[in-house]
C-alpha cells in the first residue's frame, strides 16, 4: 500500500530536494527541525486526539505499549557523567552529545524495546541524571 501511495504522489523538483535533505537528516536533527517549525508556523505536530468509544478505550488500556522514547528529562550534577553516558549509549560525538544534554529535557532513543530503554534509564539515572520512558 505504501508504494501505491507514492505512485499516486507527484511532487515538485524542490519538494524532492527537501525530501532527500530529510532524509539525510539524523533523529536529533529532525526532532529540532520539527520544534523549529512548531514555534515558526504556530502548530504541534502532535497527532490530533479522537474521541473514543468505551470499547475503543477498554481496548487501548489492554493494549501494552512495546516500544519507548527515552526522555532525558534532567541532567542532574554530574553533566560530565551524563554526557559520557550519552555518548555510550549513542553514536554521538563529543559536541553533539554535550548539545544533547545542555538541551534537556531531549529525546536520546526513540522507539527502543522494553528492556533497551530500562537499560538506558538504568545507565543515564546512575550518572545522576532524571529520565521519562515515554
Amino acid at each position: 500500500m505504501a508504494d501505491e501511495a507514492k505512485k499516486d504522489v507527484v511532487m515538485t523538483k524542490e519538494q524532492e530536494e527537501f525530501v532527500k535533505k530529510v532524509e539525510s537528516m539524523s533523529v536529533l536533527e529532525l526532532a529540532e527541525l520539527v520544534k523549529v517549525l512548531e514555534q515558526k508556523f504556530g502548530v504541534s505536530a502532535a497527532a490530533p486526539v479522537m474521541v473514543a468509544g468505551a470499547g475503543a478505550a477498554a481496548a487501548e488500556a489492554v493494549e501494552e505499549k512495546t516500544t519507548f522514547n527515552v526522555e532525558l528529562t534532567e541532567t542532574g550534577a554530574n553533566k560530565i557523567q551524563v554526557i559520557k553516558e550519552i555518548r555510550s549509549i549513542t553514536t554521538l560525538g563529543l559536541k553533539e552529545a554535550k548539545d544533547l544534554v545542555d538541551a534537556a529535557p531531549k529525546v536520546v532513543k526513540e522507539n527502543a524495546t522494553k528492556e533497551e530503554a530500562d537499560q538506558i534509564k538504568k545507565k543515564l539515572e546512575t550518572a545522576g541524571a532524571k529520565v521519562t520512558l515515554k
